[in-house]
């Protein structure tokens, strides 16, 4: 009995992948802020600028990533 359920859904490559978009969305966050705070000395807004606005795109990422795995 074959379930037809077990195509639809997130397998560990598709887990592994959301964490490294999570991760990578924060990094490069945190790096553009960094070059921000080394060009406008403003010593660590920037970065936590970045780090705010990467978590902000990495989260929206992985819903519409997650949304479209169990969708289809």
């Amino acid at each position: 009995m074959v379930d037809e359920r077990s195509d639809a859904g997130l397998r560990g490559r598709d887990l592994i992948g959301l964490g490294g978009l999570l991760a990578g969305c924060v990094i490069v966050g945190m790096v553009l802020g960094l070059l921000v705070d080394n060009a406008a000395d403003s010593a660590p807004v920037g970065v936590l600028v970045g780090i705010g606005l990467g978590i902000l795109a990495g989260v929206v990422a992985f819903v519409a990533r997650v949304r479209a795995a169990l969708r289809g």
